[in-house]
């Protein structure tokens, strides 16, 4: 008699089923982010306001943020391709999503990072 396993019973899971679920979970997930100032303009000020208001509010315990001076270190405004500053930059959970600006417009910023639902 040749009895099965429960791993030979149950229905394979589809690849993309599992990575819909991922996506679906990823406003629980862990953020990685970048924020890139030019200096401590008052816009890069904002920023930086901005961005740990959101982190703290919405991602409490959740997150990594470095906050990078471009002036001090311009190599990392170059291999990060930013342009304009200041510039958040998510890079983790996927996709990486970049955001110019005083970052005062949370509920885009919010929504930008999958933390609401976009209208």
């Amino acid at each position: 008699m040749n009895q099965k396993t429960d791993a030979e019973t149950e229905p394979v899971q589809d690849a993309t089923a599992a990575f819909e679920l991922a996506l679906s979970e990823s406003g629980q997930g862990h953020y990685v982010l970048r924020l890139y100032v030019a200096g401590m303009t008052p816009n890069s000020q904002r920023a930086i306001e901005n961005v740990q208001k959101i982190c703290e509010e919405h991602m409490q315990g959740r997150f990594e943020l470095e906050i990078i001076d471009i002036y001090q270190q311009p190599i990392f405004a170059k291999e990060g391709n930013i342009v304009a500053a200041p510039t958040l930059v998510k890079e983790l959970p996927p996709p990486l999503r970049k955001f110019i600006g005083d970052l005062s417009q949370t509920e885009r910023i919010l929504a930008g990072l999958d933390l609401r639902k976009k209208d």
